[in-house]
């Protein structure tokens, strides 16, 4: 699923998506007001949350019942799928069973039209979430 050849370590901004396992909707429930929505988080959803807090280069994210997006500018040399390994690890860890797909999708952000792309998807994401390919 990576791109051949490319150094998911090299300095960028990358756009994931990380789903849970089956896609149960363990993480949060969108809650719809009069004008906006709003994702409320579950108790597994403010662990994944916490976790992915720590992850360096965070720009922007969301945490949908049964997904995650987030935004990454690496700088730091570590990879990706490093970054993935330890957020599902701890995350397991902390919940004591594992919540994720095995897999994750990733998409190398590749100028400003892209991530103001990106980014508004993240914010409306929670709005459109009857429509959602992810919830199934």
């Amino acid at each position: 699923m990576r791109l051949q050849g490319y150094d998911y370590a090299a300095e960028g901004y990358y756009f994931l998506t990380i789903c849970t396992k089956d896609r149960k909707p363990v993480l949060s429930e969108i809650i719809y007001g009069s004008e906006c929505a709003a994702v409320r988080l579950t108790d597994y959803g403010k662990v994944a949350e916490n976790y992915v807090k720590t992850i360096p280069g965070i720009e922007k994210y969301v945490i949908m019942p049964n997904h995650i997006h987030l935004i990454i500018h690496k700088t730091n040399g570590k990879s990706i799928v490093s970054d993935v390994r330890s957020l599902k690890g701890l995350t397991t860890k902390a919940i004591g069973v594992c919540i994720w797909q095995d897999t994750y999708y990733d998409h190398i952000i590749r100028n400003e039209k892209d991530y103001l792309e990106k980014w508004k998807y993240i914010d409306e994401n929670p709005a459109k979430w009857a429509e959602d390919e992810y919830n199934a």
